[in-house]
């Protein structure tokens, strides 16, 4: 029997209305941010002291890595750790200077200073202060949600572009060479010329720490288990430093004054030569974009980490991430995104708030106060060895495995992805990314009705028909009876039309306990992004003792791997 408006009136006094009030609900009587979060300093204090001793190396090397000095990293981190616990909607995300950002910020300082570092510097500042203000805007615009719209693969492909970039940017740092080359392919051309006067003593401290990286995490020795990888490579790449007599040059150089390392954005110059526009607009539009879709995909790796299964809210972290964004650029930081090691290593560490950020920041600049001398110890080797394995992590052979099990269509997408960055930039990389999976679903919606084709005519009909299918809302109707629902899906289902897809079934689940998804036999397609995401909304409903789902029809779309979540497809005899 169809529920009456008396009733639905009832439920929904009595639930959520909103989808932010609903994860409110789901995060009660968990450990809580802000004043309330407090109660749990000794925890979060341990985390935080663990996750600085990570965050030195890696935020030395970040800066390294994009071409600016070395303490603008540990800056970006203190600036990072005193706003995010105060704004940020996640929970155990710890955030700071971000590997994935690093080949950008390179592009962007070597362009806007045609070459001069130091000068490009000082104006990407004021570029980060005017992507951060952006990040703001689009919060209130509720923007974060459109992250869900971009395709899987390509954002794992731009992924694994960004690892290569860092690892083929660090080559000779980890030979102790300079090379000439800038870009990747032009690197990897040199590097044979260059490994044949290469400096033996940094290659073999690069060496020995890149394979302590990859051996230290794999040990059972319980001495070693509980010390994090990266402090004790830093340990032994100062040893080695010292052994091998390195010069000043090849190690760490950070200003004995901290109110040395305070660098101001010059807006003077940045907008002086009128040709810079362009590339000032498309730095802006690289930050914002990588860091807000690389900001949210973390956020969402690591509630799945979270010990209490806390919800993050995407619009309150992308704006926390905008202010601290225009503050970390005020004094010389670079951008500022969540980390997954050290989200991760807070985790590990106990961690139960964002107020681990801050601890993080109070002991960093502990480190640099009491532990300067050593800090300017470290061999850039080292930080290069670190920055190598945040690539292979990046970019190895694992994510290829991973990508290749979920079938042809999904390796097209990446590879191309991949390519297309490598050989221009991360937004072209993207959007080859995107137009491949539009032509791969066409592909088989078309191939779906090709019985039905007779003439050019018909052919260009369908052709534009299928086109428009792929970002309309396949769901048509919604039958409510009580705390039963079903939902039907009569349009193909993919990333692109994922927003209306959420809107209704997040709205379903939330009132209803039995909520069936039935795919009319005109859904000719079911597409990896919403397969992962129908499967892991079942699993969370499940976990949250919500609606239970189920689906019917799903088995006359045959999978093109044995991955369930591969791209789905009808085929017509």
């Amino acid at each position: 029997m169809q529920a009456t408006a008396q009733e639905t009136s009832r439920d929904a006094g009595r639930r959520p209305r909103t989808t932010d009030d609903f994860d409110k609900v789901q995060n009660q009587d968990k450990p809580q941010n802000g004043l309330a979060g407090l109660k749990y300093w000794r925890q979060d204090m341990f985390a935080g002291f663990i996750v600085a001793l990570v965050s030195v190396p890696l935020s030395l090397g970040i800066a390294l890595a994009s071409g600016a000095p070395p303490i603008c990293g540990i800056t970006s981190e203190i600036i990072a750790g005193l706003i995010f616990p105060v704004l940020g909607g996640a929970y155990v995300t710890v955030s700071g200077p971000a590997a994935g950002l690093a080949p950008v910020l390179f592009a962007s300082i070597s362009a806007l200073g045609h070459g001069n570092m130091e000068t490009g510097y000082r104006m990407v500042l004021g570029v980060i202060m005017i992507a951060g203000i952006v990040q703001i805007l689009l919060t209130y615009l509720k923007a974060a949600k459109f992250s869900y719209l971009l395709p899987r693969s390509a954002i794992s492909g731009m992924l694994a572009a960004i690892g290569l970039l860092i690892i083929a940017k660090q080559i000779p740092n980890f030979i102790g060479h300079k090379y000439d080359a800038h870009e990747f392919f032009p690197i990897i051309v040199e590097t044979p010329s260059r490994l044949a006067v290469m400096d033996w003593s940094v290659f073999s401290t690069s060496l020995i720490c890149l394979a302590l990286l990859f051996v230290l995490p794999k040990l059972k020795m319980p001495v070693i288990k509980h010390i994090p990888a990266h402090l004790a490579v830093v340990m032994v790449g100062i040893a080695l430093g010292q052994l091998f007599h390195l010069s000043p040059a090849m190690l760490v150089d950070i200003p004995r004054e901290l109110t040395n390392s305070i660098v101001f954005p010059d807006f003077s110059m940045l907008f002086s030569d009128l040709t810079l526009i362009p590339t000032i607009v498309l730095a802006v539009f690289a930050l914002t974009f990588v860091d807000g879709t690389e900001s949210l995909a973390t956020i969402r790796a690591v509630d799945q980490l979270d010990p209490h299964r806390r919800k993050s809210n995407p619009h309150k972290t992308l704006f926390a991430m905008g202010v601290s964004n225009i503050c970390s650029s005020l004094i010389g930081g670079l951008t500022i995104i969540p980390g997954i090691i050290k989200s991760s290593t807070g985790i590990v560490a106990g961690g139960k708030t964002a107020w681990v950020n801050f601890y993080n920041a109070i002991f960093l600049i502990l480190f640099l106060l009491v532990f300067g001398d050593l800090i300017r110890l470290i061999p850039i080797a080292c930080l290069s060895a670190v920055l190598v394995h945040i690539g292979y992590k990046l970019a190895g052979p694992h994510k290829w495995q991973e990508v290749f099990d979920l079938g042809f269509d999904q390796v097209l997408i990446f590879t191309s992805t991949v390519v297309a960055t490598l050989m221009s930039d991360l937004l072209v990389g993207i959007g080859v990314g995107i137009a491949i999976k539009i032509a791969i679903l066409m592909y088989y919606s078309m191939r779906a009705h090709a019985d039905h084709l007779h003439g050019s005519h018909d052919f260009l009909q369908s052709l534009y028909c299928s086109f428009v299918s792929l970002f309309k809302n396949p769901i048509s109707d919604v039958k409510r009876y009580g705390e039963r629902a079903e939902v039907v899906f009569t349009g193909p289902v993919t990333c692109f039309n994922n927003l209306g897809v959420r809107s209704v079934l997040e709205d379903v689940v939330r009132y209803h306990k039995d909520v069936r998804l039935c795919m009319a036999s005109s859904v000719a397609i079911l597409d990896h992004s919403s397969s992962v995401y129908l499967d892991t909304l079942k699993r969370d409903c499940a976990r949250l003792g919500l609606a239970e789902l189920s689906t019917e029809g799903l088995e006359d779309l045959p999978c093109c791997s044995k991955n369930v979540t591969s791209l789905r497809h009808r085929v017509f005899t």
